[in-house]
């Protein structure tokens, strides 16, 4: 049997003979966070090779607590970027043209995360106790599930704005804290808490999951042809990485470790990580991989549109948030 390295030569090799000399062209996605499981996809693909098989020079920008995707691509610091759909849709109406091109992910990972000694068991628990919420966008789908219970902020619950850790929950501030499926929900148990002190509130299980880590780039953008065929090369070989990502979470998660430059990204965290994020990506090895399902979409913007007196957004985005045109040609030469 060939090896991989061996195929990926000959994939390079055959590449060369193709374009010849000319150079390849640039593309750079900006992440929503710092290198972690959460993006294995485009490091796998960059890693194997991918993205230089489809005449690309990916450079992947991480995130981080002081870094908005949307304000980068804004200003032109980024060709796409990784984004949830609340934040991106109410930055479209805020005036930055975005337009979702994929979606990776087509279930929340997010959940709320309570230590039942605090008292809480069910949702009707949350009156008259502190919750830690992430900002920056991402309180967006927490105000909509508060606002379906009709409990306000300040007057019924006491919002903590929760910093990118969970240190409330463990220093007891804060009865529930804001957690991922693959990331901060595992950092409890690292630290010590069993599955049985805590009780979790999936916004998937609830009704007022939307949406997260889909591609988002500039709606002028999409008027160039050449720039709808680099983004399409560019997601054509980044399906291919999830796909690869979703099958070999251990090979996902050296690539990880291998693109942090901080050093900080351990296997055993970034193995968890993948392995959890492959649960929220169904469409994995299949053609609908990174398809947006409108009915997703639809159901979505609903929810952003009926919190209450604090909408994420105030009016229906329109058919023109999202495309498939992007999608349909790199999924007609995807292999």
């Amino acid at each position: 049997m060939m090896g991989r390295s061996f195929k990926y030569a000959l994939a390079a090799l055959a590449l060369a003979m193709g374009v010849g000399a000319q150079a390849a062209d640039k593309f750079t996605v900006q992440l929503k966070w710092v290198p972690q499981g959460q993006f294995a996809g485009y490091y796998v693909a960059a890693a194997k090779g991918y993205y230089k098989a489809e005449g690309l020079d990916v450079t992947i920008k991480p995130g981080g607590p002081d870094v908005s995707p949307v304000q980068v691509i804004a200003g032109n610091g980024a060709d796409a970027i990784v984004n949830w759909m609340p934040d991106a849709l109410a930055a479209r109406e805020a005036g930055v043209p975005l337009v979702n091109i994929a979606q990776i992910f087509d279930r929340s990972g997010l959940m709320l995360t309570c230590k039942k000694s605090a008292g809480v068991h069910t949702p009707a628990d949350f009156k008259g106790k502190t919750l830690g919420v992430w900002f920056g966008g991402n309180e967006y789908p927490f105000l909509n599930w508060m606002a379906k219970l009709g409990l306000k902020p300040d007057v019924d619950i006491k919002v903590l704005k929760q910093g990118f850790n969970v240190d409330p929950l463990l220093q007891n501030q804060a009865a529930c804290i804001s957690t991922m499926i693959y990331n901060e929900y595992w950092q409890l148990i690292d630290a010590g808490l069993k599955p049985a002190d805590l009780v979790t509130f999936y916004y998937q299980d609830q009704g007022v999951a939307s949406l997260e880590d889909g591609l988002y780039v500039l709606a002028p953008k999409l008027k160039d042809k050449a720039f709808v065929d680099r983004a399409a090369r560019f997601l054509r070989a980044t399906l291919k990485g999830w796909d690869d990502a979703v099958k070999d979470p251990a090979f996902a998660a050296k690539a990880v470790v291998a693109a942090d430059p901080s050093g900080s990204a351990t296997y055993k965290v970034q193995l968890r990580q993948v392995e959890n994020v492959a649960k929220l990506i169904t469409n994995a090895n299949t053609p609908k991989v990174g398809y947006l399902d409108p009915a997703a979409y639809e159901r979505t913007v609903k929810v952003l549109l009926a919190a209450g007196s604090t909408p994420v957004i105030k009016k229906d985005p329109g058919p023109g948030a999202y495309t498939h045109v992007v999608w349909e040609d790199a999924m007609k030469l995807k292999k």
